[in-house]
């Protein structure tokens, strides 16, 4: 029986009323599922993401978020052999399904990571450090970001069913906001399949997820300045949606990731007999093969010193001989199908024209030998290798994307040819660069970072660890200038933003603390009561305050200091040199001995709630503290986030003062407290 796909709408798996489309085999053509969204409310599945799914995301704190996205990725995981099951008939080998499944389930945990470590356990994301704007302290600015009241469209490539959904899913639900997923057609049973297992987890709220496995229809008409369309695929279609009259008029937020001419190049320090060499060539080899060259960071450029393009051009054919094109599930086979016949007859069409401006060194056009399946079955072909020795007259290269196991070799002059070549390709995802030289690094580096997302340098000292040319990764920008798309996705934190606003506020201390949940300078502090170390997580409250009494540093202190530590800086020690120094007076103490004794003074030493002390921030020196004076500290309860059910972090503002008032020293110190 052929699967019939379904849509996931309004929380029910709903199927098309008509209108099918066959979804083919990669490797036989046989109809492995149908898949439509005729008979869709698109306007309904809006509504409901905006009205059901944004405000039950929006209840949950961004831990709370990070918790189920570590869920989801539980899930697919646990259930990755159906998905690998399923993979197969799309032409991927085990390991090009292990990049899209597990990477995907990758992604969701390293963003759940993210959201846990590096955002507040509350709903509004501080954006930088408090600006003062009255003299006296009663009026400032914060920065802050809340959720969309929107929905994202997220219209995703063939090339990566699940990853490519994930790897946009990560970020949109860790910011609050619902989505609507629309895969590429060729692959959407695997996507499908996936969002059934993450459905049947029982994590998502109602209406945080929805899919469409045909065409959108008119969800487009329905979109407002609250919605995000963050789409994967073709210029010419991105243009076409970015275009979209209501996308313009009302100004709706678009990510796009799209043609990419990425290239690498072997730096001019890195002949034949180096290890950068062989790096480069296997680089090459592996982009081009991977997915049989279906990846938007593919190597479809690669660049080499004009006196090693012969031997650059031997070597790779050595390599790409060894790759056996094939059924993925035939033993020994390491490059499997594209996609499926449309996408044979594009990547053909693209190389032939390719074809007329470079000579084609290594592979067939027409003919291949694809192990497994019989002769003319499948989405099959054989690696190509294009060589153009005058780079600079070859336009086509440098324009014509050939979405498979496509790539062209050329030379280049020096180190500035080599940069005007890759910027030739207006704007990439990717490049890689393989040299052993920091200067020439920094040197490619500037010359090609405006045109390009990331920048992959490797060498014979990061090979073992680096994650190669064409591996996204959650923590970093995944995007491109110009023709790549001008959008950003992942890139941890950063990419949670795409899908929030970012608000100034203006108010008193008094107010911004109490929106934000954190004690601002200037705020209310409370320092009736109890020690705050008496205090457990749960009880302390932002505002809480302990102050200390003084205590007058002497100088036999600060001798005692210089000789139990070793530091004897001058400044501490020589009255007549440190008065000649136009930062200090004469003799000061030490800075941390400031810090030891402000402990000392607001420690409460018994057992209780504190169970560690995890690290201090932002410590700033701002005016010496001489031999004789007083000093006291004022500690500050700023910021709470909870870590688990046993304990919690507390962030305190702690303030050194001297006998005048004036501020000494200011730093903020992390503790665990239980809760």
């Amino acid at each position: 029986m052929t699967l019939m796909l379904n849509n996931y709408a309004a929380d029910q798996w709903v199927a098309a009323t008509g209108g099918a489309v066959p979804i083919l085999s990669a490797i036989d053509g046989s109809t492995v599922a149908e898949t439509g969204s005729q008979g869709l409310d698109f306007k309904a599945m809006a509504d409901h993401a905006r009205g059901v799914g944004g405000p039950a995301l929006r209840a949950m704190t961004f831990h709370e978020r990070a918790w189920m996205l570590k869920a989801l990725a539980q899930a697919i995981m646990a259930r990755k052999e159906e998905l690998y099951a399923l993979s197969a008939s799309t032409g991927a080998t085990r390991q090009d399904s292990w990049i899209d499944i597990e990477g995907g389930a990758g992604t969701l945990f390293a963003m759940s990571s993210k959201g846990r470590r590096e955002l507040p356990d509350d709903v509004i994301l501080i954006d930088g450090e408090i600006e003062p704007i009255g003299k006296r302290g009663s009026f400032i600015g914060q920065h802050v970001y809340t959720s969309l009241k929107g929905v994202a469209v997220h219209i995703n490539a063939f090339n990566f069913p699940v990853w490519g959904m994930l790897e946009k899913l990560g970020p949109t639900l860790l910011a609050g906001v619902p989505a609507i997923v629309k895969p590429g057609t060729a692959t959407a049973h695997l996507t499908e399949a996936a969002v059934r297992i993450m459905t049947e987890a029982g994590v998502l709220p109602a209406g945080a997820v929805q899919l469409i496995v045909g065409s959108v229809g008119d969800l487009l008409d329905h979109l407002t300045c609250q919605d995000v369309v963050s789409f994967t695929g073709s210029a010419a279609t991105s243009i076409k949606l970015q275009s979209h009259p209501v996308i313009a008029r009302e100004t709706v937020r678009f990510i796009a990731e799209r043609d990419s001419l990425n290239a690498s190049i072997l730096g001019p320090d890195a002949g034949p007999d180096s290890p950068e060499f062989d790096l480069f060539i296997g680089e090459v080899v592996n982009e081009m093969t991977v997915k049989a060259g279906q990846k938007c960071t593919a190597i479809r450029r690669a660049f080499v010193p004009a006196q090693w393009l012969d031997a650059a051009e031997a070597a790779l054919r050595q390599r790409l001989g060894e790759v056996v094109v094939g059924d993925p599930s035939v033993e020994g086979v390491t490059m499997g199908a594209l996609a499926g016949q449309a996408q044979l007859d594009d990547v053909r069409a693209n190389a032939r024209a390719i074809a007329s401006q470079a000579r084609l060194v290594f592979g067939d056009l027409d003919t291949v030998d694809a192990k497994g399946v019989a002769a003319g079955q499948g989405a099959f072909i054989t690696p190509l290798l294009f060589r153009a020795d005058d780079p600079w007259a070859a336009d086509i290269v440098h324009d014509v994307e050939a979405f498979g196991p496509v790539s062209t070799l050329m030379p280049y002059r020096d180190l500035d040819d080599a940069i005007g070549l890759a910027n030739r390709g207006l704007g990439s995802l990717v490049i890689s660069f393989f040299t052993h030289d920091p200067l020439i690094a920094r040197q490619f580096v500037l010359g090609v970072g405006a045109f390009h997302g990331r920048i992959v340098m490797i060498d014979r000292d990061s090979a073992r660890e680096s994650t190669g040319h064409g591996s996204p990764l959650p923590g970093l920008v995944h995007g491109g200038p110009g023709r790549a798309g001008g959008g950003e996705e992942m890139g941890g934190v950063r990419g949670v933003k795409h899908y929030m606003q970012r608000t100034a506020l203006q108010g008193s201390p008094r107010t911004l603390s109490g929106v934000i949940d954190r004690w601002l300078p200037g705020a209310p502090q409370d320092d009736a009561g109890p020690h705050p170390f008496r205090l457990r997580f749960g009880e302390l409250r932002i505002g809480k305050t302990f102050r200390t009494a003084p205590r007058t540093v002497t100088i036999e202190d600060i001798e005692h200091f210089a000789e139990f530590t070793g530091d004897k800086f001058y400044a501490h020690m020589d009255e007549e040199a440190a008065a000649a120094n136009p930062f200090f007076p004469g003799r000061v103490a030490h800075g941390y001995l400031i810090l030891s004794f402000a402990a000392g003074l607001f420690v409460d030493p018994a057992p209780g709630p504190v169970l560690a002390n995890t690290g201090l921030d932002k410590l700033r020196f701002v005016k010496p503290l001489v031999p004789g004076e007083a000093m006291k500290v004022a500690l500050t309860v700023k910021a709470k986030t909870r870590r688990n059910d046993d304990y919690g972090e507390v962030r305190w503002a702690v303030t050194v003062t001297d006998g005048g008032d004036d501020t000494v020293a200011t730093y903020e110190l992390l503790t665990m407290n239980a809760i």
